[in-house]
């Protein structure tokens, strides 16, 4: 392609740079326009794929007809099937009239899927025969539709892991594939990234009426350096954010560190997760992971108690048999219980009135252990005492009783 035809195309969609690997993508889109081939268009997130259809489509001889982009990550997975390829009245709640879907409305026309690695398998199914025969079934209906429409799609996703996965049918892949394009990340993109900067710079002094962010050579080169995990949509960010907030008009790298992410390290397509890798990144989970630990331990805390009343009602009922007095600590006195007040089961008579001392000072006895257990127990709950109960394996009477007993509910 001419040089004059490429800028050309540049202008009249906006595109900004003069990197060779998208003058590529540009010059393939125009060469396959004419054609009705299915086209693939692979590349991060943000790198500006959805221009590419509209290129496409706007050459092509199907340019009078309609286009319609459709992101199929946000089509929920129970309608989707409905919204591509239509639906009849009463085939599904609230199905009131018929409805032609996309393929329908966009015969003769182009769709734009974007994000197509997001579809269900049974939709892919669906998709695949249309690429095949250009045959489809609305959703309730026994009549099969035609319909003549040109296939653009776009993924972000590392499509041939999801095949190896079975999250994607192979044979749609190679019917989709037949004409392949690859948009290069921003970080490839060398000069490109400063032409980008300047565009969305002066297009925000136009908007809001501002003088213009301008960068140093040193806060240039910190630019080109940088990853750019979220390409041209996060460049077009940060540009945005330091024309607003940033009190200098000279950008030196001091001002745009304050700016640019400094953890931002992976650059891949898609995070595969290693099958049967667990980790507790998840705050949640490491929450749970704790809370199930400390019940185990006031579990076996009670379990060592109710062992200990046991020897202690067996010395009782023997009256020649006597107990060493090192084994016991002091017994605290037993607070009366209200009037009407019934013990709610015989798992809330366990005993915390004894504690082998061991290694513990004589001071410390059961009753201001079981007080410490309680009062982290509610701290640990953000003082909700039914969970606090739950996690002392106690029932929710028998912990209000000790609430007051011990003046907690007193305390603010």
């Amino acid at each position: 392609m001419k040089t004059s035809e490429l800028q050309s195309i540049k202008q009249r969609y906006n595109i900004v740079g003069n990197c060779e690997a998208l003058n590529v993508v540009l010059d393939v889109a125009l060469q396959v326009a004419p054609t009705d081939l299915s086209v693939l268009i692979i590349g991060e997130s943000g790198v500006g794929k959805e221009i590419i259809p509209r290129v496409i489509h706007d050459n092509s001889p199907r340019r009078r007809e309609k286009y319609f982009a459709i992101n199929c990550g946000s089509i929920p997975e129970g309608t989707i099937d409905s919204e591509l390829f239509g639906h009849v009245k009463g085939s599904y709640t609230g199905a009131i009239n018929d409805s032609p879907g996309y393929f329908g409305v966009a015969n003769k026309g182009t769709l734009f899927l974007d994000e197509v690695g997001e579809l269900p398998l049974a939709t892919q199914a669906r998709l695949l025969r249309v690429l095949e025969t250009g045959e489809y079934i609305p959703v309730g209906a026994t009549e099969v539709k035609r319909t003549d429409v040109r296939i653009v799609a776009a993924t972000n996703l590392n499509i041939r892991q999801a095949i190896s996965e079975g999250r994607f049918r192979e044979d749609l892949y190679y019917r989709l594939n037949r004409i392949p394009l690859q948009m290069p990340p921003l970080r490839e993109r060398g000069e490109d990234i400063i032409l980008l900067f300047r565009l969305f710079a002066m297009q925000m002094a136009e908007k809001y009426r501002m003088e213009k962010v301008v960068l140093t050579e040193e806060a240039k080169q910190m630019l080109m350096r940088y990853k750019w995990p979220g390409n041209v949509r996060q460049l077009k960010n940060i540009t945005e954010q330091i024309s607003i907030l940033s009190t200098e008009r000279l950008i030196t790298p001091e001002v745009l560190m304050k700016f640019i992410p400094q953890d931002q390290e992976s650059t891949e397509l898609v995070a595969i997760r290693t099958e049967g890798e667990h980790s507790f990144e998840n705050e949640r989970e490491i929450l749970y992971k704790i809370l199930f630990e400390l019940r185990g331990n006031v579990n076996d805390l009670r379990r060592d108690m109710s062992m200990l009343k046991k020897r202690l009602e067996e010395a009782q009922a023997a009256p020649n048999s006597t107990l060493p007095t090192t084994q016991l600590a002091p017994i605290a006195p037993i607070t009366p219980m209200a009037p009407g007040t019934i013990t709610s089961s015989a798992e809330d008579a366990v005993a915390e009135e004894y504690i082998e001392p061991e290694h513990e000072p004589e001071s410390l006895n059961l009753n201001d252990l079981s007080r410490q257990m309680l009062e982290k127990a509610l701290e640990r709950n953000g003082g909700n005492r039914k969970k606090a109960a739950q996690e002392l394996g106690i029932s929710d009477r028998t912990l209000y009783r000790r609430i007051k007993q011990y003046g907690l509910d007193n305390e603010k």
